[in-house]
């Protein structure tokens, strides 16, 4: 066995593994790792929304940043460089959380809700699955967002995200020596999901992991399906499967497997939306060239793109809570509904303007 499929054994294997650890450490059920959930309760705990039961950063994310950060400067990989249509990546970005925040979960999180007997998950996969197609129908006609250029002076514009992540590290460990529950500069709920966690250094070392290894495989999603459909690749679908039938073992062996569509934890059972919600994030993912969890990635590589949208995500976290877009267990809003089918249009129309001329 070669060692590319050894790391994706092992990368697979081990995130399902820490992904029902996390839960059964504190963490919401069927959330054991969630970038857009986690991005959600970061953004609020920073204070960028009002939604008091989401208000956490999250040390999984600052683990991710900084493991993948490790593993690309040890691999040579970390580049400075960016510069592609990032007013349109931010605003993807947006949208892409959007439609995270409708279905209640990024990919990772449905492939884990799906481990955890979740089949509303099964419903928002579908929908995936048909918003990655809509995506590859405009790149065979030749979407292009622009090539992103590289810093020929310096690579200090890579380290601001990592930098970033850092300052965060440091606000949530002052946050909770002093008083977690002071009115800044970090929130924190005392109530529902975000008052739901491992403890912090089993959070954070768990983002170090899942970093490093979500680096040296290439860990997405959408891009496992989008080059399934391109070119026949089935390597990184091959790593999801693993980290299902991990989770399905996991959660069976430790009585947490439930499956169904009612009474499912940070989940709604509205089949439409929860189809749409992913079916946009899926749409977006492919634009952009990776899922939430592969833009985060991206970004601690030294792609200042990826970083931007990132931003956008946390943007659009705070801009769901705010208006009142984001779902909760009784369903999506009409806010959220008529928001996410204005994204499918507004993002299907970039599709078709960003196509190259000559393709």
């Amino acid at each position: 066995m070669d060692r590319e499929k050894i790391w994706m054994i092992a990368a697979g294997v081990i995130i399902g593994g820490l992904a029902v650890l996390l839960v059964a450490m504190g963490n919401p059920g069927n959330m054991g790792f969630c970038i857009a959930c986690f991005l959600r309760d970061t953004a609020g705990g920073l204070g960028f929304h009002r939604a008091a039961v989401v208000q956490y950063v999250r040390p999984e994310l600052i683990g991710l940043v900084i493991g993948a950060f490790i593993a690309a400067v040890g691999s040579r990989e970390f580049k400075s460089r960016g510069g592609s249509s990032t007013l349109v990546r931010f605003l993807l970005g947006v949208f892409m959380m959007i439609g995270a925040l409708v279905f209640l979960g990024c990919p990772l999180r449905a492939i884990l809700r799906i481990g955890g007997g979740d089949l509303n998950a099964v419903v928002g996969l579908a929908g995936l699955i048909t918003g990655i197609l809509w995506g590859v129908f405009f790149l065979k006609r030749g979407f292009n967002l622009g090539a992103a250029t590289s810093e020929r002076t310096s690579q200090a514009g890579g380290y601001i995200y990592i930098l970033g992540a850092a300052i965060l590290l440091v606000l949530l460990l002052i946050g909770f020596s002093a008083n977690p529950s002071a009115a800044g500069p970090l929130f924190f709920s005392t109530t529902g999901p975000g008052s739901q966690y491992a403890p912090l250094w089993i959070s954070l070392g768990a983002g170090l992991l899942v970093g490093v290894l979500a680096q040296k495989v290439r860990l997405c999603l959408t891009g496992g399906f989008r080059d399934f459909f391109l070119i026949g690749h089935k390597g990184m679908l091959m790593v999801y499967a693993i980290i299902l039938v991990t989770v399905i073992v996991l959660n069976v062996f430790v009585d947490k497997f439930n499956p169904g569509f009612a009474n499912q934890p940070i989940a709604h059972v509205n089949h439409l939306f929860n189809f749409l919600g992913l079916f946009l994030l899926g749409l977006c993912g492919v634009l952009l060239g990776g899922c939430p969890l592969r833009q985060m990635v991206l970004g601690s590589e030294g792609d200042t793109d990826a970083a931007v949208t990132v931003i956008g995500m946390i943007a659009g976290a705070a801009i769901a809570h705010n208006f009142l877009l984001a779902s909760s267990a009784k369903g999506p809003t009409l806010g959220g509904e008529i928001v996410l089918l204005a994204g499918i249009v507004i993002v299907s129309i970039i599709g078709w303007a960003y196509r190259e001329v000559d393709a």
